[in-house]
């Protein structure tokens, strides 16, 4: 057998690390999913979870992956031949649209670049001119991770209420939620999908739907096939805290400790931390040289950072070197900007000083693959995190 000492440092954008009071809650002995005791473990998570999204109306948990809580969203919401308006801000937005079609409905993909967010302007452009109505819900990714982008959702709730377009508005936060700010009820959204295994620092397998009113409406007049998934069944069983199905007992013992952890630390602190990694992620990446797939710095992701490659230079070949030389392992480009780009996870379980670590062993990496770049951009990236932004930027 092979050993690397040390720890390894996982640093795509998720599945993400997960602390061990969560581990160590996931590894309790199984109990029974009828017992009074998962009674109250279930009343307690379906509460608690409400805080992670902010949100008054219930919160559906599925034992499924992220992508399930897409498929959930739109089965319970639309019917065959429905027409839905989505924006195409990289691999995780067109996959959703290619699973609305494979569905039955109509997705209307609108054209992005890869290197931007959602353009608040062109889906309400798009709106202004449905004057049928014909489209039944907007579906966006709040935080594109194939990218390194975050769309605005509070301005698409905007072009929908100067419109007075009645879509349903649908948003992924699958690699934002508990990362950075996001206001289900505030921001009008009618159904939010999230996932266990970014922010939330828990193992893959679970997925959620945040619902409105509106939702738990349109899902009344739906019709699109849907049985595991439906929305009616779970509801029902809900509200004493059992689940209609065998739930993922422990997943929710670690929900419960997860939920508990991010308020021990603070949600404002959680995003604030967030940032400060992004930031100084993105400076390092100007320090070196190298360009960031994301062209606007006011839309860069507070979860990730993707980093493209100079031009004839692998990016799965400087990857494997971080990976064989420091147990690094850094996100791979997918579609389009496979072995184009690298992405560097900054999301859930981590402290400043496991960024500098972090980017410490890409600027290595760097050197040994002989990637063209300007040596410094680890030290920075300290100053950022140091909280000297000012001075680093008065001395460049």
């Amino acid at each position: 057998m092979s050993h690397k000492p040390g720890r390894p440092f996982l640093h795509i954008p998720g599945p993400t690390n997960v602390p061990l009071p969560i581990l160590a809650a996931t590894a309790r002995p199984t109990i029974d999913h009828r017992s009074a005791e998962f009674g109250r473990l279930g009343r307690e998570v379906l509460a608690g979870i409400r805080t992670i999204f902010k949100t008054r109306n219930p919160v559906l948990i599925y034992a499924a992956s992220g992508t399930a809580g897409w498929e959930a969203a739109l089965l319970n919401t639309l019917s065959p031949g429905d027409r839905v308006l989505m924006y195409e801000t990289g691999q995780f937005a067109t996959l959703w649209a290619r699973m609305a079609r494979k569905l039955g409905l109509e997705p209307e993909f609108l054209k992005g670049d890869w290197r931007s967010a959602v353009d608040v302007a062109a889906i309400e452009a798009r709106l202004a001119e449905d004057r049928a109505h014909a489209v039944k819900a907007v579906c966006i990714v709040h935080n594109e991770t194939a990218t390194g982008t975050l769309s605005d959702v509070a301005g698409v709730r905007a072009a929908l209420d100067r419109t007075g377009h009645p879509a349903l508005l649908m948003v992924d936060t699958i690699s934002s939620l508990a990362s950075t700010d996001y206001r289900h009820d505030e921001w009008g959204v009618d159904v939010t999908v999230g996932g266990s295994q970014k922010g939330l620092m828990l193992p893959p397998g679970l997925a959620f739907n945040a619902v409105s009113d509106k939702a738990l409406a349109a899902a009344k007049q739906a019709r699109l096939a849907r049985a595991y998934f439906d929305w009616e069944d779970m509801l029902a069983i809900n509200e004493t805290g059992y689940f209609p199905t065998t739930p993922a007992v422990n997943l929710l013992f670690g929900l419960k400790v997860a939920i508990e952890t991010l308020h021990a630390e603070g949600l404002d602190a959680v995003f604030a931390r967030h940032a400060r990694a992004a930031a100084a992620t993105r400076q390092a990446v100007r320090h070196w040289g190298l360009e960031l797939q994301c062209r606007d710095e006011a839309q860069a992701s507070p979860t990730v950072t993707a980093v493209r490659m100079p031009d004839g230079v692998s990016a799965d070949a400087f990857r494997a070197e971080v990976l064989e030389r420091f147990n690094l392992t850094l996100g791979g480009g997918l579609g389009p900007l496979a072995d184009r780009v690298f992405r560097i996870g900054h999301i859930g379980d981590f402290n400043d000083l496991t960024i500098a670590a972090v980017l410490s062993g890409v600027e290595m990496g760097l050197r040994l693959a002989g990637v063209p770049h300007r040596a410094g951009g680890a030290d920075a990236a300290q100053r950022v995190l140091a909280g000297e932004t000012e001075m680093l930027r008065a001395a460049e």
